[in-house]
């Protein structure tokens, strides 16, 4: 396995239930932690508890590609290149069709799948250049198997499967790797505001899932963990 201590590691979404418990375990780890996310309150008191400098967290909105670059032009002017690429920002609508607006489809797409395109537009060349580091999303299982009432989340998250995908073959000649984790039920505060009949206390918890993501921070150079599935066992309702 590889030692994290020192890598330098970039967690996206990291006021997120998943990103937050990530990032304290890849501190607890020794390595060099960058923080991104929206929620400003949420991202200084993080930073505050894992003594995170001003220069290693970033308030930013991944669906503005001017944001990314920002923060993307201030860890590279630091760095060079990051080791570790974290992406776990995500939104989930889950509504049957009838239910759906536009703006809501639009705005599943612009956070899961374009704010994606623009994290990997702007880190990913350095990375490049040093033919080197680890990639990790997050699709999840409606990424690769469909549920009704997910129209707007599964395409998203089935377009961000396939962009990762095609480019893994783009990267063939480097020892970049890309890890797509397909996560079931986790009890986030995704579910918040999803009216389907589940048993959340069933459900894999988040910090089991951020231990799942620390675990692949440290999978061997000689290979890769392509994909990576954890789910609840059961946890529909009676």
């Amino acid at each position: 396995m590889e030692k994290l201590s020192g890598k330098r590691v970039l967690v996206i979404g990291a006021t997120g239930g998943i990103g937050s418990h990530t990032a304290r375990l890849l501190k607890s780890s020794g390595a060099e932690l960058f923080l991104m996310g929206r929620n400003a309150s949420k991202l200084h008191t993080l930073a505050e508890e894992l003594d995170i400098p001003p220069t290693h967290h970033y308030i930013t909105d991944i669906t503005r590609f001017d944001e990314v670059q920002t923060a993307a032009s201030q860890i590279h002017s630091q760095i060079g290149h990051l080791d570790i690429l974290i992406n776990a920002a995500g939104v989930g609508i889950i509504k049957p069709l009838e239910s759906l607006s536009p703006e809501e489809f639009v705005y599943s797409l612009n956070v899961n799948l374009v704010g994606a395109f623009y994290v990997l537009k702007t880190f990913l060349p350095p990375m490049k250049e040093h033919k080197k580091g680890l990639i990790i999303n997050l699709p999840g299982v409606l990424g690769k198997t469909p549920m009704a009432g997910a129209v707007a989340y599964s395409a998203s998250k089935y377009g961000l499967n396939g962009m990762l995908k095609s480019l893994r073959e783009e990267l063939k000649r480097t020892d970049i790797r890309i890890t797509n984790v397909f996560l079931g039920g986790t009890d986030t505060p995704f579910w918040d505001t999803i009216d389907l009949r589940v048993q959340r206390d069933k459900f894999v918890t988040a910090q089991e899932a951020a231990r799942a993501l620390w675990f692949l921070c440290q999978q061997p150079s000689s290979g890769v963990v392509s994909e990576f599935v954890l789910q609840p066992f059961n946890h529909q309702a009676i």
